[in-house]
């Protein structure tokens, strides 16, 4: 039986957080350079509403500045973003790359589908070189809702999935997977939170644990 696997990207696969304080910091220094910001780097926020769209993020880290400055420090945040992975400052969670080949090896379509924009994916995608497993990657930006329950209905709809998996560390991958009538693994990494984990119907403390709870569920079946 083929099963399709449909994996988030940041705090699920990549670790974002080897980036993402150093590429935030030379955000905010800009602003504060600019007179745009005078305090401290709101790196605890932004864990805190990780996963969320990015006009939410910048809405709530930049409560009172306008839209435009919002899309300015999106733009250079991304470019930092990036410059950070092909550095290779970056790194993939321990076993993504087994787990990936496995679920590969044994028939199954797997996915990426993401809050995060397309440039900052395919840096990810192209530096790790993830295409070797992942049959497509899919980002918020190609849906007008920016709801990533629409997302994975858009891969459903695109390959005909019938049973799935999606695996994910918020609340937003764990809703994606339940309004599609899809199986919701929970990953507890670096920006999960417990209230919304409980939610899942399986939760996962290393990726390793994939390969066995796919196996109880789908592989040989």
């Amino acid at each position: 039986m083929s099963l399709t696997i449909i994996f988030d990207m940041d705090g699920t696969l990549f670790q974002t957080d080897k980036i993402l304080e150093l590429s935030l910091e030379d955000t905010f220094n800009y602003l504060r350079s600019s007179n745009l910001w005078d305090k401290k780097t709101p790196i605890e926020e932004y864990r805190e509403i990780m996963g969320v769209p990015l006009p939410v993020v910048w809405e709530t880290l930049l409560p009172s500045h306008s839209n435009e400055i919002r899309r300015k420090a999106n733009e250079l945040f991304h470019e930092k973003l990036i410059e950070n992975i092909t550095k290779g400052n970056g790194a993939l969670y321990p076993n993504a790359e087994e787990v990936l080949s496995y679920l590969k090896d044994n028939n199954c379509s797997l996915f990426i589908a993401s809050n995060g924009q397309t440039e900052y994916l395919n840096a990810i995608v192209n530096y790790y070189h993830l295409d070797k497993w992942i049959t497509e990657t899919f980002s918020i930006q190609q849906i007008q809702s920016q709801n990533k329950t629409d997302l994975v209905s858009t891969i459903l709809t695109k390959y005909n999935v019938g049973k799935g998996v999606v695996i994910g560390d918020r609340l937003s991958d764990i809703n994606a997977a339940k309004s599609n009538g899809l199986i919701a693994i929970g990953c507890n990494f670096d920006f999960a939170q417990e209230d919304e984990l409980s939610q899942a119907d399986e939760i996962i403390d290393d990726l390793l644990e994939v390969k066995t709870i796919v196996d109880a569920l789908f592989i040989g079946i």
